[in-house]
């Protein structure tokens, strides 16, 4: 039996609103089936939603799944949540996990500001599909990913999505160290309170309106 609270509309994830349940019809299209209507959807956060870290993190705002959908960018936690509230819009259970990871290759602007190669409480979106849940992790767009020289992820609704260990030239890319568990709305008070242990800077009001947007960060590493 599947939780109602993973059908229906939270905080964050805005499956009732009629931007989110247009962006998810249109996305699904002439899908028939639910694997295909969450392999569609989860194309659809990954490519059209631009990857963008920047933002004012101590706002609940950024968390918004709308808000992500309504500024076509965002960073893992809203993109997951956007992933989640177009499938609770169709009628796909679906629920956040989070864990933290290891970056090997971000930003050194990324790692000044995190304070840290640890990156804590990344977001994921987990469906239930034909009988189990699936993990789906619809962060990095395609785009960015062939910037920079990682594989990019792909999602067939039956096996998990997650990141790769590795990048295309075999160096150290992302590593999970520590799973936070399954919500069903982002525990935004939770998630503020291990930033401003660990990651203070990441909530100054300076590092959601950089000068340099993270595409041009890209460009110039590329």
């Amino acid at each position: 039996m599947i939780d109602r609270e993973y059908l229906e509309p939270g905080q964050f994830v805005e499956s009732d609103t009629p931007e989110i349940i247009a962006f998810a019809q249109q996305a699904a299209g002439q899908a028939q089936d639910d694997i295909s209507r969450a392999v569609s959807l989860y194309e659809a956060v990954r490519d059209r939603i631009t990857y963008d870290p920047y933002d004012r993190l101590g706002h609940a705002e950024s968390c918004s799944a709308k808000r992500a959908l309504m500024r076509n960018r965002g960073y893992c936690i809203p993109k997951a949540a956007l992933l989640v509230a177009c499938a609770r819009a169709l009628g796909i259970p679906g629920r956040l996990g989070f864990a933290d990871v290891r970056n090997h290759l971000a930003s050194p602007h990324l790692i000044e500001a995190n304070e840290d190669d640890v990156f804590r409480w990344h977001a994921y979106a987990e469906l239930h599909l034909e009988g189990k849940w699936v993990k789906a992790t619809p962060a990095f767009d395609m785009s960015l990913c062939n910037r920079v020289g990682i594989e990019p992820l792909q999602f067939d609704g039956r096996i998990d999505s997650i990141f790769h260990p590795y990048d295309r030239r075999n160096r150290k890319h992302m590593e999970y160290v520590l799973d936070r568990g399954h919500f069903a709305d982002v525990p935004f008070e939770a998630i503020l309170a291990t930033w401003r242990t660990h990651s203070p800077r990441l909530l100054d009001e300076s590092y959601g309106s950089r000068a340099k947007s993270f595409l041009e960060e890209v460009r110039l590493r590329s």
